[in-house]
């Protein structure tokens, strides 16, 4: 299984992007997939899970009102839609897959270890 994240780039406080984590070797509703960030000289931190069956969600609560993640089943891909973007959002961000056949607590999806297949990261610069 390979995750193929997308989409970053450079933009300006208040506008939007719109990030891709392509799946390949497996269908994505297999998994609860997550979006984390990493910002420089920070540790990365969890934004967002989507269950298996797409139906539920965790959110971070510095992202809740403002990040949107998403899943098209046809494309094998998830997607998380940034709006209201501002500097302190710019970071690498990552994409990630677990295994978890149940819907566990919050928690348990806060951590990296809880995840099996990782994206290899992209970038957003947010600037002021």
């Amino acid at each position: 299984v390979q995750l193929q994240a997308s989409g970053g780039g450079l933009v300006q406080a208040g506008g939007s992007l719109r990030l891709s984590c392509a799946v390949s070797g497996r269908t994505v509703s297999n998994y609860a997939m997550a979006w984390f960030r990493q910002a420089p000289g920070m540790e990365r931190e969890f934004l967002v899970v989507l269950s298996r069956d797409g139906g539920r969600t965790y959110y971070e609560d510095s992202v809740k009102d403002r990040f949107t993640i998403s899943r098209d089943n046809a494309k094998n891909t998830v997607y998380l839609q940034m709006t209201s973007l501002k500097p302190e959002d710019t970071a690498i961000y990552f994409c990630a897959a677990s295994l978890s056949g149940a819907w566990y607590t919050r928690t348990y999806y806060y951590k990296e270890s809880s995840y099996y297949y990782w994206g290899q990261g992209t970038e957003v610069t947010v600037s002021s």
